[in-house]
């Protein structure tokens, strides 16, 4: 079918569009990634845009040496991987089987998951119940509110609903169960929703915040978002990073240590998103095709 003139001017327009809206995203990206490269001198005059003046990765040596940044790392990787574990298996199990029609009262417990979407129950009555239960000072308290996601399990549900019943059908002939017929049947046609919920699931337990400000009271548990957070706003904080240097080592301004902590917390996710990108279209939407 041939395009039309008035065609063409669109997707003209809509491809110059994207493409400066993704130069505005990725331009404060590349200029923090820059100044964390550059000379002190040069930050300071101002002259560091999108490419390092005077290489150097002192920012980062300091950063290593005369912080907890390591440790907040290693927290926050163990609080992503487990938190993720966790949150696919039980969605998985929830979104089963709300999406088969033989299980009785399907339609009840949907609407109460989504019901909780629209109302929750607040930040006070959630901090008691944590606080009930033990679980204050603990990784447990991060993982349990956010165990399961109504919307990403919603998204799961849709998507083994659009599973030709024929397959089932098969299956069952052949005598598979419920646990094979999710792990042998259902599950391998469903990686691109599967990398995608891995992806949301990443995105939010990597970048927890409050919930560790509220439910974490030793620092040594502290995640790397937290950890960068007070380096960015603490500017004692930055002075005493100078304290740790070696002799031979240089002095690096507060812009450069903070640049360097904020590329620290963005590249993990840069990573592995690449790798997740292509199931991510496909899997977000043939899981909300249909209701």
């Amino acid at each position: 079918m041939k395009t039309s003139k008035g065609e063409h001017v669109f997707l003209a327009v809509n491809y110059v569009f994207l493409a400066l809206f993704g130069i505005s995203a990725l331009v404060p990206l590349i200029n923090i990634l820059a100044v964390s490269l550059s000379d002190s001198s040069a930050i300071i005059s101002g002259k560091v845009s999108i490419w390092p003046i005077g290489w150097n990765i002192e920012a980062y040596r300091q950063l290593i040496e005369g912080t907890r940044i390591i440790y907040a790392l290693k927290n926050s990787i163990i609080i992503t991987v487990v938190g993720v574990a966790l949150s696919m298996l039980f969605t998985i199990l929830a979104a089963y089987p709300l999406s088969r029609n033989t299980f009785y009262g399907r339609r009840f417990f949907t609407l109460a998951i989504v019901f909780t979407m629209l109302f929750g129950g607040g930040l006070i009555p959630s901090f008691l119940v944590i606080k009930e239960l033990g679980l204050i000072n603990s990784y447990a308290a991060i993982w349990l509110p956010s165990l399961v996601s109504a919307f990403n399990m919603m998204i799961m549900r849709t998507f083994f609903l659009n599973i030709p019943s024929e397959l089932e059908d098969a299956a069952r002939m052949d005598g598979c169960g419920e646990y094979r017929m999710l792990l042998q049947i259902f599950l391998p046609l469903s990686l691109p929703v599967l990398a995608t919920l891995t992806l949301f699931y990443s995105v939010g337990y990597w970048n927890q915040f409050l919930t560790v400000l509220l439910y974490i009271n030793d620092a040594k548990k502290y995640n790397l978002t937290v950890l960068v957070q007070n380096m960015v706003a603490n500017q004692q904080l930055l002075q005493q990073i100078n304290t740790f240097q070696a002799e031979d080592s240089v002095s690096m301004t507060p812009e450069a240590i903070k640049a360097g902590a904020v590329v620290i917390l963005l590249l993990p996710l840069m990573i592995v998103y690449p790798f997740l990108q292509k199931y991510f279209v496909k899997g977000a939407l043939v899981g909300a095709v249909k209701g």
